[in-house]
């Protein structure tokens, strides 16, 4: 057994293999795989191998549509065949939600590659005939799609993986890992020690235990999914015996199955509720290729739905039930990336569709190693993406929530419930008497919109459709429905019009302490963060700047404002949603001098935000601090006495209204929060929440990470040249976003106005055209209620960046005008934020 290597992947499922035959690809023949029984053993071996390109997850997507292009071609390489049958996929649609979800899901496939055809129940009949087409009003095909045989396809990356040099050892059980006092990791097995530079666990149902040896928590526990495999159908076989082609897969996603056709059978696998976690604690010790005892009674419903919709299903036997473990995660995407704390450790875990992903996350996951970069947004796999909240009894519910939500419409205002009001504000009971309907973020509860008084949904206002899954509302106990899901404009639109008119009008007061907030001090901060970040750090104590963290090739990482409020003491806030992501990248980046020093404040600090025309007047009825414009003028900070609490204020939003964020210690809110209401009440203070904020950032033109905000996109790209200080002699990528800018942009920033929308708006993702071309895609959307427009942000081909240009744009099916227009919209000039 080696006894050194470059790298050391944990794991010999179909990620695993993988990411190591990535590595080889990438010129690293000096790695290897430890698998502790035989490879496809945990649970790729019972997986039924399907390849859905459908997700909307861009960085999911991405990941989806490498794999299904680069399994045709093992064979060709490796000259082993991966069993890849390319039958296409149909997804039936019987709601005109599951069509609006199909729409919108068309705008990711086509800006990023993939095809997909929209089909009539007609066109589905003819594909299936086996299939009842009562009650389908249309379906949605991807022709690259299919499904694969796992264990073919693990062998065929396992041997092209060994002809690029690396080693594979099975029957080989990690004890520990160990990091050494140089950096290195020791790997030790059953087999021997493996010292070596990086560690990747693709432990898959063993992640937590992987985890543990290095002490991390990682937000992985299994669940158990069940299939059903039928004896022969006779029209089945006849269709083989005349030389008819296979059937395809076949979802009916409102009755949470999909169904193939399995050696003269029919596979069918339902994504059932109540399906529980497994493997909490991981398997035993000496599982290998294991299944749990079935439970058909769980099925019921879903069989029915499917014999209802394929008679030929019910008209044969059961041949065999499978019950395996597979991976989640508390959102059902996977967790790819670095580990957070830990140098040199990777993980590529919680893969729910693991043959699908296993090849894009290889591939990525090589990159990223090999480069220190990937070469796409990954934001959306990234494992650092939860935090220390995300504990195992939060999994356990999240996790089986995840499964059974699979095939439900993943609605872009959907809220799910499980897992809920884990991690609440002081204020939160406050914001909630006031009628805050909440939303989550990083486990925080923050206010999405306020309901009137009294308000509540009725049934017929929910319209929910008579299909097993019509969950178009979240459901909180003890509490009325307010709020119906949707891709178009739904009930509360109205609702957070009122909001934003009413902070452009008078003031309104935001609970924000979901923020990420640290402190960065010592006798380097300075020095270190200006070398760091992209704009000068501030010199004065009291100024705010705004700063970017790039990529090492001049892509966005992560976004901070930087607030000056002690000599060589630095405040950095930045999105809560990326707490974990950002303090990771600072963490790992600090020298290791003990002149820096980092100190965590999300938890201890909060975050109100007052913003509106009369704020400063109401403000100024609390202190003795002199707030006018010239004592306390826009981006700076200062130290003041709100009443009886001492608290730092700074001038800023994400509004673009004249307003405040308050700093606080978190104990002090509710004290805080009572004095502005009862000295706002003269001034007609309301609460506002994360849409109103949202519409009108949108009217500003400001940026989202990783929407208008990614690695993939160049700084200058994404606007941002003001907060580059080129005049700064370096700053972390400076020189590869100068290199990037001589080669030439291939996107531009652009804000547009969308004319025509009646009921639906952009949200982010969609197409858009000159023409049959597609020349960009839109980042976000929504509607601007201080300006009355329907807006979009979009990425588009720079020579087409002018304002004026005239372009279509894709939104649920339908295409509309769309004119770019100067950015900033609503007060262009900043005259609110100066005033």
């Amino acid at each position: 057994m080696k006894t050194t290597a470059r790298a050391v992947v944990i794991g010999g499922g179909v990620v695993g293999v993988s990411t190591l035959y990535h590595l080889a690809k990438m010129g690293w023949s000096d790695v290897v795989l430890l698998e502790r029984k035989e490879l496809t053993s945990g649970s790729t071996w019972h997986a039924a191998g399907l390849l859905p390109l459908f997700n909307l997850s861009y960085s999911v997507g991405k990941l989806h549509q490498y794999s299904v292009g680069l399994y045709p071609s093992l064979e060709a390489e490796t000259g082993l065949h991966a069993g890849f049958s390319q039958v296409t996929n149909i997804r039936l649609a019987t709601t005109r939600d599951r069509m609006d979800e199909y729409h919108y899901y068309a705008g990711v496939a086509r800006t990023i590659g993939v095809d997909v055809n929209f089909l009539t129940p007609d066109q589905v009949k003819d594909i299936w005939p086996l299939a009842d087409m009562d009650g389908v009003i249309g379906a949605i095909q991807h022709p690259d799609d299919g499904y694969i045989q796992p264990a073919d396809l693990t062998q065929a990356l396992a041997k092209g993986a060994r002809q690029r040099g690396a080693t594979i050892y099975r029957n080989t059980t990690v004890t520990a890992i160990t990091e050494q006092p140089n950096g290195e990791w020791l790997v030790s097995t059953d087999q021997g020690d493996i010292t070596c530079e990086h560690v990747v666990s693709c432990s898959g149902n063993f992640a937590r235990a992987t985890g543990a040896m290095v002490g991390l928590d990682i937000p992985v526990i299994p669940v158990e999914h069940q299939y059903i495999v039928t004896e022969q159908h006779p029209d089945i076989m006849a269709r083989k015996k005349a030389g008819l082609p296979e059937m395809g897969v076949l979802r009916e996603s409102d009755a949470s199955y999909y169904m193939r056709e399995e050696a003269g059978g029919l596979l069918l696998g339902p994504y059932e509720v109540g399906a529980p976690a497994c493997y909490v604690d991981g398997p035993a010790a000496n599982s290998e290729y294991e299944l749990f005892p079935d439970a058909l009674e769980r099925l019921e419903p879903y069989i029915l739905a499917a014999m209802k919709r394929v008679p030929a299903f019910g008209e044969v036997g059961i041949k065999k039930v499978y019950n395996g473990a597979i991976a989640y995660t508390p959102d059902g995407s996977p967790i790819v990336g670095p580990a957070w704390g830990l140098k040199n450790f990777w993980l590529n875990e919680g893969h729910s569709f693991g043959v699908t992903a296993a090849g894009g996350a290889g591939w990525q996951l090589a990159h990223w190693i090999v480069d220190g970069e990937p070469t796409i947004d990954m934001m959306g796999v990234d494992p650092r993406r939860f935090g220390d909240y995300a504990g195992r009894g939060f999994l356990i519910e999240k996790n089986e929530e995840a499964y059974a939500k699979v095939f439900t419409v993943h609605y872009p205002d959907e809220e799910r419930e499980a897992g809920r009001a884990l991690r609440r504000t002081p204020c939160y009971d406050r914001m909630k008497a006031l009628g805050a309907v909440f939303g989550s973020v990083f486990g925080w509860e923050r206010p999405n919109w306020f309901a009137p008084e009294s308000y509540a949904l009725t049934e017929a206002d929910l319209d929910k459709p008579d299909v097993l899954l019509n969950d178009n509302h979240p459901v909180v106990a003890g509490e009325a429905v307010r709020e119906k899901w949707s891709f178009r404009r739904s009930n509360y639109f109205t609702h957070v019009g009122n909001e934003c008119r009413h902070v452009h009008e008078n003031v309104g007061i935001q609970d924000m302490s979901a923020f990420a907030k640290c402190e960065i001090s010592g006798p380097g901060a300075e020095a270190w963060l200006d070398q760091l970040l992209t704009n000068a750090v501030p010199k004065k104590v009291g100024r705010v700047t705004l700063s970017y963290l790039l990529t090492d090739k001049g892509g966005v990482r992560c976004e901070f404002t930087v607030y000056k409020m002690a000599p060589q003491r630095y405040y950095l806030v930045s999105a809560g949603a990326y707490e974990r992501h950002d303090h990771d990248y600072l963490k790992k980046a600090m020298p290791k001098d003990g002149s820096v020093s980092f100190e965590r404040l999300t938890t201890s600090m909060g975050v109100l935000v007052l913003a509106g025309p009369k704020s400063r007047a109401l403000l100024q009825k609390l202190t003795d601090a002199n707030l006018s414009n010239e004592a306390f003028p826009w981006l700076t900070g200062q130290k003041i006495s709100i009443g009886l609490a001492q608290v730092e204020v700074l001038r800023v939003n994400f509004i673009g209204e004249l307003g405040w964020e308050i700093h606080h210690p978190i104990e002090m809110q509710n004290y805080i929060f009572d004095e502005l209401m009862a000295a706002g009440a003269e001034f007609n203070i309301k609460p506002f929440g994360i849409r109103a904020m949202t519409s009108m950032a949108l009217e500003k033109s400001y940026k989202l990470i990783p929407r208008e905000l990614s690695v993939e996109y160049a700084a200058f790209e994404s606007g941002l040249d003001r907060f580059v200080s080129l005049k700064k002699p370096g700053f972390h990528g400076k020189d590869a976003l100068l290199a990037w800018q001589a080669k030439g942009f291939t996107n531009a920033l652009v804000t547009m106005e969308v004319h025509g929308v009646t009921d639906a708006d952009a949200r982010g993702s969609e197409a858009i055209y000159q023409g049959d071309e597609i020349v960009g895609r839109a980042t976000s959307g929504g509607y601007g209620w201080r300006v009355g427009k329907s807006l979009a942000l979009a990425m588009v081909r720079p020579d087409l960046a002018v304002a004026g240009t005239e372009m279509e744009i894709a939104i649920l099916g339908t295409r509309y005008r769309a004119t770019i227009i100067a950015d900033s919209p609503f007060d262009p000039d900043n005259a609110a934020l100066r005033s």
